[in-house]
């Protein structure tokens, strides 16, 4: 039975690092979904006893009996996560996302806590090595739990601004140490109240981790949630002897890491400045930026953006959030093919940051049979704008703003930005005024050469695709 379950388990592990891999890649990401999908159901089959009294000893196993529980628990997660696959909004998939990691995590935390309280009963069935593991699991499951509760209401604009008091990274710094303590008292003596303070202590501390965080930041936070939760999942593995959990946690844990780095680089800002230093944070002196002063907006109509657009030769398309939040990525594609019919080039831009999760365009614009081959990012689409005739921003506010160059006193000052502002024409479709989502006003709307095209991004491109039509 020992020599099924570990070939069971090593099928689902190659399974996940090839779905992995062909996530990579618009063209293979379904495949690589499927075939993550059947590793991971591999790997609860294979955890399951499939026949009462056959139970392998040297893992968990021997402890799942109930199966009525299990199959419930099973049905529950099926029905939640086809019902939210299919029901939630392409605006509110980052949400989505950070929820679901918030379970993850929260479920690799009580894993490790129940085996804790298991076991510590029975001194002689533990070890230090348990003991710290379980501490670990707890302590960055319950982190990433509560901090994806944070991010989701962040998202959900339940929480619209950084919190932040006096003394904070003190407190938090103490409250590090505390669990730090109490880790190991509960090394040495095992106490089953001295490690419920521990996890307690840990779901505070990701609270008070992640309220500072602004909202601009939620792309990072995520992505560090995320490796959070793999870790746990990981460390879960070694503590009840799971081959599946320890790779595929190690799988999302590294990959997770990796992506925050990346997206840090990214936004030229270091890990510890994005946990620590409350970025998003607008005080009356930099929320305008410092730098637009008396200047004044220019508005334009839909027939003139549609003549500049028909005598361009290159345009190029910059994405954000408010393209999602109007779900206008179908009218984006009818545009670009309508500009195609013209012979006319046609380029997006994709900011790292762009968006409220890692990728988030990217899903969109593939949502509406985008060409990847379309898709720039910064580093390629930045020498471009030079040469563009007309750029578009849709919905994008931060990720445009001149003051990460021009304002040494802007929050998002050293930021690398998509340079839209050297192209001959800008136009920018926004609904309004207000601020992007980290709060900062943009000095991009008050340039010469910028004019905003005011409106509901659907019906402002549909729009546009209609005196495109008539402009012979």
């Amino acid at each position: 039975m020992n020599l099924i379950i570990g070939i069971l388990y090593l099928i689902a592990a190659v399974l996940f690092i090839l779905g992995m891999k062909l996530l990579s890649s618009p063209e293979t990401a379904r495949l690589g979904n499927i075939l993550s999908s059947i590793g991971m159901f591999i790997a609860i089959v294979s955890t399951i006893p499939l026949l009462p009294g056959i139970t392998n000893k040297s893992i968990f196993q021997q402890h799942l009996i109930n199966y009525i529980l299990i199959i419930i628990a099973i049905l529950i997660g099926l029905i939640v996560g086809v019902f939210g696959a299919y029901a939630v909004k392409m605006t509110a998939i980052p949400q989505m996302v950070a929820i679901f990691n918030g379970v993850g995590g929260g479920a690799a935390a009580l894993v490790s806590a129940i085996e804790f309280f298991t076991h510590s009963s029975n001194p002689q069935t533990i070890s230090y090595f348990f003991v710290i593991t379980t501490l670990f699991a707890s302590l960055v499951g319950a982190v990433s739990f509560t901090g994806s509760v944070i991010a989701f209401s962040k998202l959900q604009g339940l929480i619209d601004k950084p919190v932040t008091y006096s003394l904070q990274k003190i407190v938090n710094a103490i409250i590090m140490f505390g669990i730090i303590l109490l880790g190991l008292l509960t090394i040495f003596s095992d106490s089953h109240i001295i490690f419920g303070w521990f996890f307690i202590i840990s779901l505070v501390f990701g609270i008070l981790m992640t309220l500072p965080i602004g909202g601009a930041d939620m792309p990072v936070v995520i992505a560090l949630l995320n490796s959070f939760t793999g870790l746990a999942v990981a460390v879960d593995g070694f503590t009840i002897h799971n081959i599946a959990m320890i790779i595929g946690g190690t799988l999302v844990g590294s990959s997770g890491t990796l992506l925050t780095l990346l997206m840090c680089k990214a936004m030229n800002r270091s890990i510890t400045n994005v946990l620590f230093g409350a970025f998003g944070k607008i005080t009356s002196s930099d929320s305008s930026g410092g730098t637009t002063g008396d200047k004044t907006i220019k508005s334009i109509t839909s027939d003139e953006v549609a003549i500049m657009l028909a005598y361009a030769q290159l345009v190029i398309i910059v994405p954000g959030y408010g393209l999602a939040v109007a779900q206008a990525q179908h009218q984006v594609r009818e545009l670009e093919n309508e500009l195609e019919k013209r012979n006319i080039e046609v380029k997006y831009a994709i900011h790292p940051v762009a968006g409220r999760m890692p990728g988030h365009m990217n899903v969109l614009l593939a949502e509406a049979n985008v060409p990847y081959d379309h898709l720039y990012e910064m580093e390629q689409i930045n020498p471009e704008f030079q040469r563009a005739d007309v750029v578009l921003v849709i919905g994008a506010n931060d990720v445009v703003n001149p003051a990460a160059k021009n304002n040494p006193g802007s929050p998002i000052y050293g930021m690398p930005i998509l340079n839209v502002q050297q192209a001959k024409q800008v136009i920018v479709l926004k609904r309004s005024m207000n601020p992007g989502f980290s709060g900062i006003e943009n000095e991009l709307f008050y340039n010469e050469n910028t004019r905003m095209l005011f409106g509901d991004a659907k019906d402002s491109v549909s729009k546009l695709i209609n005196e495109l039509k008539k402009v012979k």
